[in-house]
């Protein structure tokens, strides 16, 4: 039997490549790629809201290194 896939929405998916992009500033930053993703996943919430309030990656970045 084959699976069905599972579609995300286009907000959700906007969501996840803007969260991909912030890793990366965090990254350049100085953190790991690891660490980068474990600080996104913990705080997914407040990330989350800097995407709707209109922050770029880079701001939202530099926000989470401040």
């Amino acid at each position: 039997m084959a699976k069905k896939k599972e579609e995300v929405d286009p907000e959700t998916l906007e969501l996840i490549n803007w969260c991909i992009e912030v890793e990366g500033f965090l990254v350049k930053g100085g953190a790991t790629l690891e660490q980068a993703q474990e600080h996104i996943e913990e705080q997914v919430e407040w990330f989350t809201d800097q995407f709707y309030e209109g922050l770029t990656p880079e701001e939202a970045a530099k926000e989470a290194l401040a």
